[in-house]
């Protein structure tokens, strides 16, 4: 799990503990990401009956981007296709 923050949002172990321990709502955590991935815009497919490409909302989007990588993780998809390499 921490290797798709680390991936998605460029935070390192330090820089999420950081904002654990600050306890940061969601918008503030994914506002002073350090660098979203490039390559977070081929994240594509459905959460909870929503398709994540289409959210016109830019922290709706991310927010269900992430949960599209956990839902990936959880159902044993390969790392490395997790994170589009």
């Amino acid at each position: 799990m921490d290797t798709v923050i680390y991936w998605f949002t460029g935070y390192d172990k330090e820089g999420l503990q950081a904002q654990l321990e600050k306890e940061v709502d969601i918008e503030t955590f994914f506002a002073e990401a350090p660098q979203m991935h490039p390559n977070a815009s081929k994240i594509k497919g459905v959460v909870c009956g929503v398709r994540v490409e289409e959210i016109a909302d830019p922290l709706m989007q991310k927010i269900r981007w992430l949960d599209k990588l956990v839902d990936e993780l959880a159902k044993g998809k390969a790392m490395e296709k997790v994170l589009r390499s």
